[in-house]
């Protein structure tokens, strides 16, 4: 079984998904604010539209990390703006950002089991991984 193949499959149902009026990762952000008075705190002042744009972009380098072994800038510059000096986003954060992000999955694609979750948290974890680390290393 390829879990490359499996959310390669998934993300195309996804991410053309609308359920309740709301694209995947609109959805996505809802869940994920809903998970921690931290998050909400974290976000109280972000233009969300700007921010779902950006998520985009930091997804695909997380699956350009997955599939490459390496970090490319905007991966890079994104653990430094998420880090302690920074934004200061704590690592467990991404535990929840996962989680939120699972739950959304499991809403969003008609064929999702516990292979297809799998597929999503093996491609996404070498980068939240990375995100993690760079958290005091930056």
């Amino acid at each position: 079984m390829s879990y490359e193949r499996l959310f390669d499959e998934s993300y195309e149902r996804v991410a053309v998904g609308v359920r309740d009026g709301q694209p995947f990762f609109e959805s996505f952000y809802h869940r994920f604010l809903a998970a921690s008075p931290l998050v909400c705190h974290k976000f109280r002042h972000t233009d969300m539209v700007k921010q779902r744009t950006m998520l985009k972009k930091s997804f695909y380098s997380l699956l350009t990390f997955y599939a490459s072994g390496s970090v490319d800038n905007v991966l890079e510059r994104i653990a430094a703006n998420h880090s302690r000096r920074g934004l200061d986003v704590p690592p467990f954060l991404y535990d929840l950002w996962l989680e939120s992000l699972m739950d959304t999955v499991k809403r969003y694609d008609p064929l999702f089991d516990d292979d297809v979750e799998l597929a999503w948290r093996l491609v996404l974890s070498p980068g939240i991984t990375y995100m993690k680390f760079k958290y005091d290393h930056c």
